[in-house]
C-alpha cells in the first residue's frame, strides 16, 4: 500500500496536536526545521521511512498509523503513556510492519534496521545502504538494480530468487542466507561473509568475487560465467556446479569434493588444491584447463 502525502500530513498534524506539541516543538525532537513539519502537515511534502519511524515513536502511534487504513483505538491515557516512554527512546530501530508495502528505491540509509522486513521486491533499487540491518527478512524476488551496500547485515535472511544487477556489495554479512536461485550480474562482491550460505542455482556472471569468505556453503547447480574470483576459499561438497571463462587469482579448494563439475577456460593456473578429490569428468576438465592438480585426488 502507497502512503499518501496529504493523508500522512492530517496523520501527523492530529497525533501532534492529541500530544499537545506545537510544529517547533516535534521539529526540534525530529531534527529538522518547523517549515519542514509544516509542509508535511500541508501535504507539500513526506518524511522517509527512518523519519516516519521516528515520528511514530515521538507521537505515541504505530507505524502503521500512517497508513490510510489504518483506524486508531488508542486512548488518551495511553497517548501520555506512550508520550512519556519516548521521551526516554534515544536510538530509533526501523521495524516495517505487516500491512505496510514500502517503496525505498532511490534513498541513502545508514545505521538502520530493517530486520524482518519482508515483500520488498522492487522497491529497493537505486540505493546506498550503510551499516544498516536486514536480519531474519524475507527479501525472496527481490530485485537490486545499481545498488552501493556497504557493512550491511542479511544473516538468516530469505534471498531466493532474486536479482542483484550492477551494484556494489562490500563488507556485507550473508550468514545462513538463502541465496537459491539468485542472480548476481554485472556485481562487484567483496569483502563479504557467506558462511553457511545455500547458494543452490546461484548464477554469477560478469561479476566479481573478491576476498569473501564461504565457509560451509551448500553448491549445488551453481554457474559462475565470465566473472573474476580472487582471494576465496571454497571447502565442502560443490556438485553439479559450472565455471566458464573465468578469472581465478589466489583461489583454494581445502577439503572439497567436486563432483560432475565444469571448467571451461584455460585460466585455471591460479587455483589451488588442498586435501580434495573429484570424480574423473571434474578431474579431466581441470587437466585440461592446465590447472594444478597437486592436492587433488581422484573418487574411487
Amino acid at each position: 500500500m502507497m502512503l499518501n502525502s496529504k493523508s500522512v500530513g492530517n496523520k501527523i498534524s492530529t497525533a501532534r496536536k492529541k500530544m499537545n506539541l506545537s510544529q517547533a516543538d516535534l521539529a526540534q525532537q525530529v531534527s529538522i526545521s518547523s517549515q519542514a513539519v509544516g509542509k508535511w502537515e500541508r501535504g507539500e511534502s513526506m518524511p522517509d521511512i527512518s523519519t516516519l519511524n521516528r515520528l511514530a515513536e515521538i507521537l505515541g502511534v504505530d507505524l502503521n498509523y500512517f497508513s490510510e487504513t489504518f483506524k486508531s483505538n488508542v486512548s488518551e491515557s495511553q497517548f501520555e503513556a506512550t508520550k512519556k516512554q519516548s521521551e526516554e527512546i534515544s536510538t530509533t530501530k526501523l521495524k516495517t510492519t505487516l500491512g505496510l508495502s514500502w517503496n525505498m528505491s532511490s534513498g541513502n540509509w545508514v545505521d538502520a534496521d530493517f530486520s524482518g522486513l519482508n515483500n520488498l521486491k522492487d522497491k529497493f533499487s537505486t540505493s546506498n545502504m550503510k551499516n544498516c540491518k536486514l536480519i531474519d527478512s524475507d527479501l525472496s524476488n527481490l530485485i537490486l538494480k545499481s545498488n552501493n551496500i556497504i557493512g550491511c547485515d542479511f544473516s538468516n535472511s530469505d534471498l531466493r530468487n532474486s536479482k542483484i544487477q550492477t551494484s556494489n556489495l562490500d563488507n556485507n554479512r550473508f550468514i545462513e542466507c538463502l541465496l537459491i536461485d539468485t542472480e548476481f550480474s554485472s556485481t562487484e562482491i567483496k569483502n563479504c561473509n557467506f558462511s553457511k550460505a545455500n547458494f543452490s542455482g546461484v548464477e554469477l556472471k560478469t561479476s566479481e568475487l573478491k576476498k569473501c569468505i564461504i565457509e560451509d556453503a551448500v553448491w549445488n547447480l551453481a554457474t559462475f560465467k565470465l566473472s573474476q574470483i580472487s582471494d576465496v576459499v571454497f571447502n565442502g561438497t560443490i556438485e553439479e556446479c559450472s565455471f566458464e571463462n573465468c578469472s581465478f587469482t589466489k583461489v583454494t579448494f581445502k577439503n572439497a569434493t567436486l563432483i560432475n563439475t565444469f571448467f571451461k577456460g584455460r585460466k585455471l593456473k591460479g587455483i589451488q588444491f588442498i586435501d580434495c578429490h573429484a570424480d574423473r569428468m571434474t578431474y579431466e576438465f581441470l587437466k585440461n584447463g592446465k590447472a594444478n592438480l597437486t592436492g587433488l585426488t581422484l573418487l574411487a
